[in-house]
């Protein structure tokens, strides 16, 4: 799936990348996201290798609040 849309949140910082993940998909959940979209990115912040790589996936949806 090629998700172009971003949103739209600010990261607490500090955060490893599943406890963003979770404040991430609150947003996208509260900016009418599908569950598809939610899924994909959900994926790929499990299966990057390290949180680093995890946060990167996360910026790319991502814009500033």
């Amino acid at each position: 799936m090629n998700i172009r849309k971003k949103v739209t949140w600010t990261c607490p910082p500090g955060l490893g990348r599943f406890a963003a993940l979770d404040h991430w998909v609150r947003a996208a959940e509260a900016q009418d996201w599908s569950e598809e979209e939610v899924q994909t990115v959900l994926d790929e912040v499990v299966e990057a290798d390290d949180d680093a790589v995890g946060l990167a996936v996360l910026a790319w949806y991502s814009a500033r609040a």
